[in-house]
């Protein structure tokens, strides 16, 4: 009689084969890393060294180019005169590529009050600026685009930095045309001599000039470009300061 053996049953101390321990599943958006950390600023604090634009920004940025092309059609600015021998009033607009009277008339009358106390005749072909001005404008506008399209902070920073220099170059080179005119006089031919009287209007505002009150301020074009600069400049201090603070955060998280 033979006795069958059973098949032998492998050691319970016999190691298994090594196995990748499972993958830990990615946190979904909501949850928190170890560590405490939201996932969704985590991904955001990962994407500050490429300093991108956020999207809102993007579209401020946009917003404001396509605004500056409203100083082609609308008036920069306009320097209006009272005086009780015109009710209705003088004016004058300076626009991007001309000067106009606010009225049909009002510029020739305005040259002929200046010949009385000998002041130059004021004609467009007499500044250069209003040939290049348009170019100007339309240049810093599709720069702007680029700068949304591109969404780069560094670009942005250099693209308010222009306009903001630009601008001060545009108010300088008012105020310096305006003091030729105003000082410059020729008082050998003029009818009304007052000594030590200078008939320069104000950069911005209101003064007196003999029985004149001349009004100096931005034409609804002007408020339009300084609106687009404001919007440019706080989208750039936005940025600014969200990149600060997405650099202070990735240091913590190192």
């Amino acid at each position: 009689m033979s006795v069958q053996r059973l098949p032998r049953r492998p050691s319970s101390g016999r190691a298994a084969p090594d196995r990748p321990p499972p993958a830990a599943p990615a946190p979904a958006a909501g949850e928190r890393e170890p560590g405490g950390r939201p996932a969704a600023r985590a991904g955001a604090v990962r994407g500050a060294a490429a300093g991108r634009m956020g999207t809102a920004t993007r579209i401020g940025v946009a917003a404001a180019s396509l605004a500056l092309l409203a100083a082609l059609v609308l008036p920069l600015w306009r320097i209006d005169l009272e005086a009780p021998q015109y009710p209705e009033g003088l004016g004058m607009e300076i626009r991007v590529n001309t000067i106009t009277g606010v009225k049909p008339n009002d510029l020739q009358n305005i040259n002929n009050l200046n010949h009385y106390i000998g002041m130059k005749v004021i004609t467009p072909e007499d500044f250069p600026e209003l040939r290049v001005m348009p170019w100007v404008v339309v240049g810093l506008s599709m720069m702007g685009l680029v700068v949304a399209a591109l969404g780069r902070r560094r670009l942005l920073y250099a693209w308010v930095a222009l306009l903001v220099l630009l601008a001060l170059a545009g108010l300088a080179d008012f105020y310096r045309w305006s003091y030729d005119y105003g000082h410059n006089l020729d008082h050998e031919r003029a009818i009304i001599k007052v000594p030590g009287m200078t008939y320069q209007p104000p950069l911005i505002g209101s003064k007196q000039l003999l029985n004149f009150r001349a009004h100096s301020w931005p034409g609804a074009g002007g408020w339009i470009a300084i609106g687009a600069g404001a919007l440019a400049s706080l989208a750039a201090a936005r940025e600014l300061i969200l990149a600060r603070r997405l650099r202070r955060a990735a240091r913590e998280a190192g």
